[in-house]
């Protein structure tokens, strides 16, 4: 199934980068009774990920909040470590971007967004999207289906669709 606007997010359980190390956080713990933006890319260290998907939410982070967003969180097919050193790298950490490392594809391949492209050792990774979620039910989802492509899902697209 392929999730969308209107759809209620499946539960996952993703990894991120506590102040002890390695945490595991749901899919309900991160939505639930919350306004959250939720952006999926590719892969860390990526050119488009790194180059614009990122700097768009950094960017625009302030504007949303205004708009009673809570939390931006970013989500790859990467394992935790990565995923934290590509947020200090990008200046997501410090702009307060939850980098969510979704290690075996299970919540990219719930959403029904999962991609390979063996050419360029990208197996199981997600399609290019973003969506704002209220109590875990997609309110507005927008997806950019061509590779290298970030216009759809980036930040300053996100703000004014909402």
């Amino acid at each position: 199934m392929t999730i969308s606007t209107g759809d209620t997010l499946p539960e996952a359980t993703f990894v991120r980068m506590g102040a002890e190390g390695p945490e595991q956080v749901t899919t309900s713990d991160l939505t639930k009774g919350r306004k959250v933006v939720i952006f999926a890319l590719p892969g860390a260290f990526t050119g488009t990920c790194t180059n614009a998907h990122v700097p768009s939410f950094i960017k625009t982070k302030d504007d949303f909040a205004a708009k009673g967003v809570d939390e931006i969180l970013c989500i790859s097919v990467n394992d935790v470590f990565v995923m934290d050193a590509w947020a200090r790298s990008t200046g997501a950490k410090d702009a307060g971007i939850a980098m969510l490392g979704d290690p075996a594809a299970e919540f990219t391949k719930a959403m029904g967004r999962a991609f390979s492209a063996p050419p360029v050792g990208l197996i199981d990774r997600s399609q290019r999207y973003a969506m704002l979620v209220e109590d875990g039910v997609v309110k507005h989802f927008a997806l950019d289906d061509q590779p290298g492509t970030c216009e759809a899902s980036c930040g300053e697209a996100m703000l004014a669709a909402i």
